[in-house]
């Protein structure tokens, strides 16, 4: 019995090949053209809705995978854009900055301390700072008219004097670095030298008689007295704390720069040398 099954299983399987391909000839000779168009319908109808319900299957696994597989340069794209929004931004308020920070050294030019002294604005390109030393590197030099000794102010008073000049760049020693000495003149008439202690330190205003009247917020400015090395009336720093210790020489005064000195785009050296 079971040989006689394959047998009539095998024959079942030849007359519908044979069958098949009978069909598929006769269709390609369009001799039963509607014999076969009948008998691919009723195929087409009864397949049709196994075909549909395998796609309603596949469709959503294959958009899952196509998703899955796109996901990754859509994140990498989104990223890149991100950045670039991040940088334009960034950009934008750079030049915001140095727009105001220009207007604002159009304004200190017009103060009654520079005297319509001729100036030279400045881009810092360069800082450089240590225990006690802190400097600035410009983009103006000997061939700018730029030299040693030159007054620098920006936005809110002095930010110290040119030391090193070269042909097309220059280095300022801050007020704040530990060798800057400014003469400078407070209250009625009254005169000290701030010296810079080094970067992050508060500045000091030395040579005050003890017990002088000082006030916390008061501006010292420079004193333009002989010999000195910058034009009088810039305003220096402001007083932050003040005491006379018992027995001391003179009064222990505590200074911060007028000047921003963490903002300083763009500079003013000054023209100026002292009278001899």
């Amino acid at each position: 019995m079971p040989r006689s099954r394959r047998s009539r299983r095998t024959l079942t399987v030849v007359v519908l090949v044979v069958l098949s391909l009978s069909l598929i000839s006769l269709d390609l000779n369009g001799r039963t053209h509607s014999l076969t168009s009948g008998v691919k319908s009723v195929a087409n109808d009864v397949y049709a809705p196994l075909r549909q319900g395998v796609l309603d299957v596949i469709n959503p696994i294959g958009n899952f995978f196509a998703g899955a597989f796109h996901y990754g340069s859509v994140q990498s794209e989104n990223e890149r854009l991100q950045r670039t929004i991040g940088e334009l931004q960034a950009q934008q308020a750079e030049r915001a900055f140095e727009q105001r920070q220009l207007r604002e050294l159009l304004a200190l030019a017009r103060l009654p301390f520079l005297q319509s002294l001729p100036t030279v604005t400045a881009q810092t390109i360069d800082e450089y700072s240590s225990n006690f030393t802190a400097t600035i590197t410009l983009d103006k030099g000997r061939a700018d008219g730029v030299d040693v000794g030159y007054p620098v102010v920006g936005a809110g008073g002095l930010v110290g004097q040119v030391i090193q000049s070269f042909h097309h760049t220059c280095v300022v020693r801050l007020v704040t670095d530990g060798q800057s000495k400014v003469g400078v003149t407070f209250g009625n008439q009254l005169t000290g030298i701030v010296d810079g202690q080094g970067p992050g330190r508060a500045m000091t205003a030395d040579l005050v008689a003890p017990h002088t009247p000082v006030h916390k917020g008061e501006v010292m400015f420079t004193s333009g007295l002989d010999a000195a090395s910058y034009p009088p009336g810039i305003p220096v720093a402001t007083v932050t704390s003040f005491h006379t210790a018992a027995g001391a020489s003179q009064e222990s005064i505590e200074v911060h720069p007028k000047a921003d000195l963490s903002q300083l785009a763009y500079v003013d050296v000054v023209q100026w040398v002292p009278p001899t």
